[in-house]
C-alpha cells in the first residue's frame, strides 16, 4: 500500500533515468544492470558489473542544507554498526539547477530488504536478527557527531519536534527533548536486510532525539500488531524514556496529521499508543511539580 505523496523533483518511479544511469556508468567506469534497476521516490539503485551496488539520489538544492550531502561517507566511519561498506561517490548538479544528483557505490547488501516502508506481513525474524539490530542501534547512539538528522529531508530541531507534536496532540505536557543522540533517521523495513542484518541508506543520519529510530521502526510495523509489539519489547529502554514517548507522538503526528492517508492501517493503533504516551507525559509533569 503506497502511502507517500509525491512532489515536484521527488518521484523517480515514473520518470526516464537512462541519461542518469549512462552518466554514472561513464564516471564510475562500470556497467549497471538495466534489467534489475530498483526505483523509489527519491532514488534509483542498480547492481554494477563489478558486483557492487550504486544508489543514485536526486535532491532539491534547498534540501541539502549547511551540513552538506556527505551522510553516507560519514556513516562509513561509524564503529559497531552493521552496514554495507562504502567505496566512493559522484555528485553533480542537474540541468535543472534546482536539483543535485549523487551516486554512491558500496558493497552488495548481505540480504534482501525486509519489506517496504510500511510492512503488511510479519517477516518472522529470528532472535539473532533482533540482537544484531539492538547492537547496531546501541553502538550508533554511543557515537559522537556534529551532523543533525534530516528525517524526510527536514532538519530535526526542537522547534520542529514541538510543532509536529502540537499540530495533532493537545494536553498539558512538555515537549522539550532532554537527550539528543546519533540516529539513522530513516529506520523502516525498507532500509534493513534479512536474514543477515544490515542497515543502509544513511544520507539523513545525525543527531536526533533519543528514541527516534525505535519509534520510526515501530510506526513502520503498526499494520502488523505482533511485529509492532516485538519492536516495543526489543527497544523498551527507548520507549520507556520520556524522550521516547515524545518520539512516539512525533511519528504518530505524521500518521494522524492533516496529510494522513484515509486508509492507513496504522491509524487506529497509532492513536491508541499516542493517547497512552500523552497520559504518561502528563503524569510525569504532574509528578515533577
Amino acid at each position: 500500500m503506497a502511502l507517500s505523496v509525491s512532489s515536484a523533483h521527488e518521484d523517480l518511479r515514473s520518470e526516464p533515468v537512462d541519461q542518469v544511469l549512462h552518466r554514472v556508468e561513464q564516471s564510475l567506469q562500470t556497467r549497471l544492470d538495466r534489467d534489475a534497476v530498483v526505483r523509489k521516490r527519491r532514488t534509483v539503485g542498480a547492481r554494477t558489473g563489478r558486483d557492487t551496488w550504486v544508489r543514485i539520489e536526486r535532491r532539491r538544492v534547498d534540501k541539502i542544507g549547511v551540513q552538506g550531502w556527505n551522510g553516507t561517507e560519514c556513516a562509513a566511519c561509524l564503529e559497531g554498526v552493521s552496514q554495507p561498506m562504502w567505496h566512493g561517490c559522484l555528485v553533480w548538479r542537474g540541468t535543472d539547477e534546482s536539483v543535485m544528483w549523487r551516486a554512491d557505490e558500496m558493497e552488495l547488501l548481505p540480504g534482501k530488504p525486509v519489506g517496504t516502508a510500511v510492512l503488511g506481513d510479519d517477516p518472522r525474524l529470528p532472535d539473532d536478527w533482533w540482537q544484531a539490530l539492538n547492537a547496531s542501534l546501541e553502538a550508533l547512539a554511543a557515537q559522537e557527531t556534529r551532523r543533525v538528522a534530516t528525517p524526510d529531508t527536514v532538519t530535526v530541531t526542537q522547534d520542529y519536534v514541538t510543532k509536529s507534536i502540537r499540530s495533532v496532540f493537545r494536553g498539558d505536557f512538555d515537549t522539550t527533548v532532554e537527550r539528543w543522540v546519533p540516529a539513522h533517521a530513516d529506520l523502516n523495513w525498507a532500509n534493513v536486510t534479512a536474514p543477515a542484518f544490515s542497515l543502509f541508506d544513511w544520507e539523513d543520519w545525525g543527531s536526533a532525539p533519543r528514541g527516534l529510530d525505535s519509534a520510526s521502526l515501530w510506526a513502520s510495523s503498526l499494520a502488523v500488531p505482533a511485529l509492532a509489539d516485538r519492536v516495543q519489547r526489543e527497544r523498551r529502554s527507548d520507549f520507556s524514556s520520556r524522550d521516547g514517548k515524545l518520539m512516539i507522538l512525533f511519528v504518530c503526528s505524521k500518521i494522524l496529521g492533516p496529510h494522513a492517508h484515509p486508509e492507513d492501517p496504522r491509524a487506529v493503533p497509532a492513536r491508541r499508543m499516542a493517547e497512552r504516551a500523552v497520559a504518561a507525559l502528563q503524569s510525569s509533569l504532574t509528578a515533577r511539580t
